[in-house]
């Protein structure tokens, strides 16, 4: 819960509204809310964001940057369930994966990937293994 809110203050910041997903580190979704008027297709798009992010143990912009240039990464987009777009962030605790965290509707891939970090750094997270 204090993930999503804290997603939620910071693209209040940005004065958007945004859906959100938490993801546990087995990739069962804890929490799933849509934002008010956010696109319903946003609720979907910020859980595969998470699971991408949780799945990888990379967050989404990262991979959707990877995949733009590396034509090696190109075909990660056919994986039915991951998504590269930004917004998705692994939430890391003490060196271990704890779960994942998706944004999705604060304007664009760099500023869901912005909201979704700061929200996890907010709250005491990392998104890089440390």
């Amino acid at each position: 819960m204090k993930l999503a809110e804290q997603a939620k203050i910071e693209a209040g910041k940005l004065d958007k509204n945004v859906s959100v997903a938490v993801l546990n580190s087995s990739g069962v979704t804890l929490l799933l809310l849509k934002g008010d008027n956010v696109g319903p297709h946003n609720t979907e798009a910020s859980r595969r964001k998470a699971f991408t992010a949780l799945s990888t143990k990379t967050p989404s912009f990262e991979l959707m940057e990877k995949a733009a240039s590396d034509p090696t990464a190109n075909n990660l987009n056919t994986l039915p369930e991951l998504l590269l777009l930004g917004g998705g962030v692994p939430v890391w605790k003490d060196g271990e994966l704890v779960g994942s965290l998706g944004v999705s509707g604060a304007g664009g891939g760099k500023s869901d990937h912005e909201v979704a970090r700061k929200a996890a750094e907010n709250c005491g997270f990392t998104i890089q293994k440390k």
